[in-house]
């Protein structure tokens, strides 16, 4: 059975993913704080900015599991492939 070449991230790329998340939320917490506006259009504007974050993280998760699922099916086709080649002689004649 051949064994997939799996992608792999460094720590770089995962600091800056990290960072990256990290200054663009940190930046409209700020925006919000001093937004001139009453302090419900800010709670409404914040809990917004919550809701994205959260459906965000729950879509990268969806997409995450069905990308792992994706691969274990194919690992089980592909394990079923090399049995049925292993298993098939191109040379045998069957006696009629």
């Amino acid at each position: 059975m051949s064994k997939p070449i799996r992608p792999t991230q460094t720590a770089a790329f995962y600091v800056q993913a990290m960072l990256s998340f990290a200054v663009s939320v940190s930046s409209v917490v700020i925006a919000l704080i001093y937004l001139p506006a009453s302090g419900w259009i800010r709670a409404f504007l914040a809990l917004g900015l919550l809701y994205v974050i959260t459906s965000t993280v729950n879509l990268c998760k969806v997409v995450r599991d069905r990308q792992e699922l994706a691969e274990v099916t194919n690992r089980v086709d592909q394990a079923r492939l090399d049995k049925l080649l292993a298993e098939h002689d191109p040379f045998k004649v069957d006696a009629a």
